[in-house]
């Protein structure tokens, strides 16, 4: 009976089914499985785009280990940011093919940051027009005797200080004559009749006009001027009796750019004009309000005229006006 009950147990024990570990996915099912990863990966780097990834750090599974499903998305993570990292700028050059190096793309030493490719370097030359000021402007001599010029130190001073002066316009002079051939009856004539067309022009109101003739920073003191003058009154009469009554030089003085290059300087002649002028203004009814257009009037002007000397072709033009 024992030897029967052995031999039942043994056969029950044979058709018991066998509980083998569960087989590796296939092919198939590994696909979906990375398929999925990828796509949950996209989703949190689209949502974490800010966040700081740790590719060292790991996620717990179910029993304490890392799931299977988070370390792929770990992988493919790791894998974005390196990529991220390693992507070249836009303006780099590309990398070489056949290149094997996982470091980051070195970019042309003549593609600078931040420039785009094919862009070129291009000199740029800043050339004055004007200094924007006025060299010394001209002022009265204080009146000074014979007996205090000669036998006081004072005297003395001012009289070393007068030659320097006069030292500076014959220096300023000779430089112009020797680059532009000046002469002062050809210099005067051009000198009065940009002294005639900027008061014409200022009398018409014609800014533009007056560009040409002037400096910026004294176009810009006869814009404001002009219109200042129009907010008074609505147009104005302005004629100058030719020729002029007067006209000398008070002051010359050259302004140098370079102590190498003696050539690259302006120069300032300060003239007096005396004329006669006739002026009237009307109102917006054209009735007059000021002035007399029969009448002629002396007037007396101090303009400041300037020149360069390295400017081919420079012209003269009014840099200021002085008034004592």
């Amino acid at each position: 009976m024992s030897l029967a009950r052995l031999g039942q147990s043994l056969i029950r024990r044979l058709h018991r089914p066998l509980h083998l570990p569960p087989p590796p996915p296939t092919d198939h099912h590994a696909a979906v499985s990375r398929s999925l990863a990828l796509s949950q990966a996209n989703r949190c780097l689209r949502g974490f785009a800010s966040l700081t990834y740790n590719p060292g750090s790991t996620i717990a599974g179910k029993f304490g280990g890392p799931s299977p499903v988070h370390a792929v998305q770990l992988q493919v993570l790791e894998r974005v940011v390196q990529l991220n990292h390693a992507r070249p700028m836009s303006s780099a050059a590309p990398a070489p093919a056949g290149s094997t190096s996982s470091g980051p793309p070195e970019t042309s030493p003549s593609v600078s940051k931040g420039v785009p490719v094919g862009a070129r370097k291009v000199g740029m030359k800043v050339v004055m027009m004007s200094p924007g000021f006025v060299y010394e402007p001209y002022s009265l001599p204080e009146p000074i005797s014979f007996w205090r010029r000669w036998f006081t130190r004072s005297g003395w001073t001012r009289t070393k200080e007068d030659i320097i002066l006069e030292m500076k316009n014959a220096y300023a002079v000779s430089r112009l004559r020797k680059k532009t051939g000046y002469t002062k009856k050809q210099f005067y004539n051009q000198a009065f009749n940009i002294y005639k067309e900027v008061n014409t022009l200022m009398a018409q109101g014609d800014t533009s006009s007056l560009r040409k003739a002037l400096t910026e920073r004294m176009h810009s003191t006869m814009k404001n001027e002009i219109k200042r003058r129009q907010s008074k009154w609505k147009s104005v009469h302005w004629e100058l009796v030719e020729p002029a009554v007067n006209i000398r030089t008070l002051r010359a003085r050259m302004i140098g750019l370079d102590k190498n290059d003696l050539d690259k300087a302006f120069i300032q002649l300060t003239l007096e004009f005396i004329t006669k002028q006739k002026f009237e203004a009307y109102n917006s009814k054209g009735e007059v309000v000021s002035g007399d257009k029969s009448k002629e009037v002396l007037v007396k002007d101090i303009w400041v005229f300037e020149r360069s000397l390295f400017h081919p072709g420079a012209d003269w033009r009014v840099c200021g006006r002085i008034t004592l």
